[in-house]
């Protein structure tokens, strides 16, 4: 019997390998769309074209493999990563996220890495997608002035996150080093109307979120996870007003979505869109008709929906918070005709977009400007507040300052705000919690503490609304607001 057994379990067995290997086989792919080799390259080398974000390479268009030569540069250099705020960024080609590299499956890669002379650190890169110690780190580390080169052939199809490897590897990340390879399939990628280029990172610097002036870079906070900023493409703002992405009516969208980290994971979402497919952890799997899709640090998806009524299009990390609060937020303007069937048309962007829904913030970059060289004037500040009012608080008290009767008060012709000016600093400052009576109506509602605006957007904004609608003018200085928040923080402390 124990042998009788041993053989029924031993034919069991190769049974079920039999079954896993044909069901396997059946499954799989054809070869050319697996990982492997498609022989040596084919014609003449190709120079790799390079695009920064959010602009991707056009499609390979080969029917067989090439060599690719990449010619990439670490760039250290300082740029806005808020208005009126700069951060020294470590980069890949000069843009955060770094360059977009596109070949094909097969091809055979010889890369080329230089840290330009003026640079002060030594760098190298991994690539994801690459097949080889450290992902090609072990053969890049290049000192400043010097350059590096290595090769490798792209064996499977994805899209990849490459980063710098460089010790202490997160600071290098969390100051911009990451980007994306796609390798296409032998067949190349459906066509579609739009490809964009979009990657998330976290950003950790000494001041508050957008305190003003060059911030450096925070390690302790980074070791904490705790960023001051959670952006798409490396600064706030960098993908709204003038430089949201585009589409029309009834095209289809491609968004190669990537998350450099170096520690937080996205939950991608675009408000008001469903995506068709998502390509999901940068593989082969397909997922469709998904809402939010989860995009690992040192990760990256492919996403597609097909547009249908005009109007403009938020994405987010919907971990929301760092969406409102921290920068996490772009959008896509779509043109075209509407089509009530599917939506009936009203909308209204400062509900989600915040001070962002203005077409530009040139006004705040301009008092910012001002107020750094001593020039700020009122005019600058009512400029500056208005922007900042219609996306930050417009939606309580109404873009006429009108508020809602019952619920939020009016700051249009406002007995309460006229007769003490000074006395709203403190209101934004702290919130406000209670009953209250304007222009004779009762109201008992809350303010929450507008910690999310620094001093000058306070002292701009209350600028703003002391001289409109009818209310008595006068001026609200940023040192009013720094005074004010100080008298909170003592009484705190105090407290504690």
């Amino acid at each position: 019997m124990r042998m009788n057994f041993k053989r029924m379990l031993s034919a069991s067995v190769i049974a079920i390998g039999y079954v896993a290997s044909f069901s396997a086989t059946a499954a799989t792919p054809a070869p050319a769309t697996m990982a492997g080799d498609f022989g040596p390259p084919q014609g003449a080398p190709i120079h790799a074209v390079l695009t920064s974000p959010p602009n991707v390479p056009p499609p390979t268009n080969r029917k067989a493999p090439a060599k690719v030569i990449v010619e990439l540069e670490v760039v250290e250099k300082e740029m806005p990563i808020s208005e009126g705020v700069s951060y020294t960024f470590w980069t890949f080609g000069g843009s955060v996220p770094g360059s977009f590299i596109r070949v094909r499956q097969g091809d055979t890669v010889e890369f080329h890495l230089k840290n330009h002379p003026g640079n002060k650190m030594p760098h190298n890169i991994d690539l994801h997608g690459v097949t080889g110690p450290g992902g090609g780190a072990a053969s890049s580390f290049t000192a400043p002035g010097h350059e590096s080169q290595f090769t490798f052939k792209a064996l499977n199809e994805g899209v990849y996150v490459y980063h710098c490897a460089t010790a202490p590897v997160g600071m290098h990340v969390a100051n911009g080093m990451y980007g994306l390879m796609l390798v296409e399939p032998p067949e190349g990628l459906s066509p579609v109307d739009h490809e964009y280029y979009v990657m998330q990172g976290d950003f950790y610097t000494a001041g508050k979120f957008r305190e003003k002036g060059n911030q450096p870079f925070d390690m302790e906070k980074a070791i904490d996870e705790k960023p001051t900023y959670v952006l798409f493409n490396g600064a706030e703002g960098s993908l709204t007003g003038d430089k949201a992405l585009k589409a029309k009516t009834n095209e289809k969208v491609r968004l190669f979505v990537g998350n450099g980290g170096p520690n937080l994971v996205s939950s991608f979402h675009v408000i008001g869109a469903i995506f068709d497919k998502v390509r999901f952890e940068g593989g082969s799997n397909v997922q469709t008709n998904v809402q939010t899709t989860l995009i690992p640090s040192g990760g990256a998806a492919i996403v597609e929906y097909q547009t249908k009524v005009p109007g403009s299009y938020i994405m987010v990390d919907h971990s929301i918070f760092r969406a409102f609060n921290k920068g996490a937020l772009a959008i896509m303007k779509v043109e075209g005709p509407e089509d009530k069937s599917i939506y009936s048309g009203k909308e209204v962007d400062s509900v989600y977009l915040g001070d962002r829904a203005a077409a530009n913030m040139a006004s705040v970059t301009t008092a910012t400007a001002n107020a750094a060289s001593g020039t700020l004037t009122v005019q600058d500040q009512i400029a500056a507040g208005k922007s900042l009012f219609n996306g930050t608080c417009s939606v309580c008290h109404q873009p006429s300052g009108s508020g809602l009767p019952g619920v939020f008060p009016p700051l249009a012709k406002s007995d309460f705000l006229n007769a003490d000016p000074k006395r709203a600093v403190g209101i934004v400052v702290r919130g406000l919690n209670g009953k209250v009576t304007v222009n004779g109506s009762e109201y008992n509602s809350v303010m929450p503490p507008m910690n999310q605006l620094n001093d000058d957007e306070i002292a701009n904004i209350l600028t703003y609304v002391l001289n409109t609608w009818g209310n008595v003018g006068g001026q609200v200085k940023s040192a009013e607001v720094k005074a004010e928040r100080q008298k909170v923080a003592a009484k705190a402390a105090a407290e504690h």
